[in-house]
């Protein structure tokens, strides 16, 4: 599983955005199943133009994307997370990838927002390890 931010969401779904054709080039070579998180898609929907908000909203649909939710357990490391990376200013969206990847045991996230993903470090069981970031 591969975790999307939301750089790349706005990304793929704005054709005027800068980082457009390399999203969609990444994209084409992604042959696992692609998830996000609810901040990541608030954050994306809001990004967005209604053209944008439609692609996405049919991406979704189509299964190109799943959603995960944040249950209490999740929110209270998320919340924790952001504590943790204060310096870093964490916000709520990357917090929520970093606290579901550790859930889903996956390093894996596509992103653009490159300097923050290589500072956050994922648990995986006892060990913390640094993202695997597509889109470098």
């Amino acid at each position: 599983m591969i975790l999307v931010d939301t750089g790349p969401l706005v990304a793929l779904f704005d054709r005027g955005d800068p980082a457009h054709a390399r999203a969609a080039s990444i994209l084409e070579t992604i042959h696992e199943p692609l998830s996000t998180t609810v901040p990541v898609l608030t954050e994306a929907f809001h990004m967005l133009g209604a053209t944008g908000r439609a692609g996405l909203r049919d991406f979704i649909v189509r299964r190109g994307l799943s959603v995960r939710f944040l249950d209490g357990a999740l929110l209270l490391r998320v919340f924790a997370l952001m504590t943790e990376y204060v310096k870093r200013n964490m916000d709520f969206a990357d917090a929520s990838l970093v606290a579901v990847a550790e859930v889903v045991r996956t390093r894996k996230v596509f992103t653009i927002d490159r300097r923050d993903f290589k500072a956050y470090r994922i648990r995986m069981g006892h060990r913390l390890e640094r993202p695997i970031i597509l889109g470098d």
